[in-house]
């Protein structure tokens, strides 16, 4: 919703402080259709040509986020916290129990509880795999809290693909409204023999161009890109929290330290009271 308003906020103020200034949208709405064509067609086809198909399908799905926001949620936290401490709990009272829920994750009746994170690849694979190598003797601290870093470094790296493709689309954008407008001041020159108001006319549309590139580069795309990067930022705040939990876990934590922990160093906006934590998890023990 706050997208939608910041986008009707730029029109409003942009083009509404240009007609307050006596400025006329003649000029500029009989231009914009040929050079939005110059300038956003030889953007799209720049953007194809400096990216792969996936960074191209992963940026169209991307764009969604600007206006959803992060996936994960209060309750999502909670819930994964709820569901860290269900599997510590199971791994130090019965490690043979918990063997079938990390195998299966997608059989688990622990995982099923919580639905969102059962169905993200991402989180259930880094929870999967940490409590397995714990099980294996891999069990040093430092060295799984290594592992995970880098692994999700690559993970933050890999989704942040598409907010670096549309920075790159942002940044090319006024110098193809240059383009555009310097192809308007040949088309001028072609017809200097016409009378000032009709030559006026023709480079006011020229400047159309510089105008649009600039306008959209750093009112939307621009904003776009950042936008993204911050709602996958956050997001990756996710699964540091799993990190965080299973690392204290590996230090021989009991499960409600470990949870604690968690909690801790959860985002302020999304962070569960301890009370209501705490409801939450006898409500797991209860369950």
């Amino acid at each position: 919703m706050i997208a939608i308003v910041g986008i009707v906020v730029i029109f409003v103020m942009v083009f509404g402080g240009y007609l307050a200034a006596g400025g006329k949208m003649g000029i500029i709405l009989k231009a914009m259709p040929f050079e939005l064509t110059m300038i956003m067609g030889a953007g799209i086809g720049a953007f194809l040509l400096s990216n792969s198909g996936a960074v191209v399908k992963h940026t169209l799905k991307d764009i969604a986020r600007v206006f959803k926001g992060p996936k994960w949620k209060a309750q999502d936290y909670r819930d994964l916290l709820c569901l860290l401490f269900e599997l510590i709990r199971l791994a130090k009272s019965d490690p043979l129990a918990l063997e079938s829920h990390i195998e299966a994750p997608a059989d688990s009746a622990v995982f099923g509880r919580y639905p969102r994170i059962q169905s993200d690849r991402i989180a259930v694979e880094l929870i999967c795999d940490t409590l397995r190598s714990a099980s294996m003797n891999y069990d040093d601290p430092h060295q799984v809290e290594e592992v995970l870093e880098k692994r999700m470094d690559a993970n933050l790296h890999s989704a942040l693909h598409s907010s670096h493709a549309i920075q790159n689309l942002a940044d090319a954008l006024p110098a193809l409204g240059i383009v555009a407008a310097v192809l308007g001041i040949i088309k001028t020159m072609a017809s200097i023999n016409e009378p000032p108001e009709v030559l006026g006319k023709m480079i006011g549309g020229a400047l159309v161009g510089t105008f649009l590139g600039v306008f959209l580069a750093y009112g939307f795309v621009g904003p776009f890109a950042a936008r993204i990067r911050s709602v996958v930022e956050e997001d990756a705040q996710f699964y540091q929290l799993i990190r965080e939990v299973l690392v204290a876990n590996l230090h021989q934590h009991s499960p409600n330290i470990c949870i604690e922990v968690g909690r801790q160093n959860t985002p302020d906006h999304v962070r569960p009271a301890f009370d209501d934590l705490e409801e939450a998890l006898k409500e797991t023990k209860a369950a």
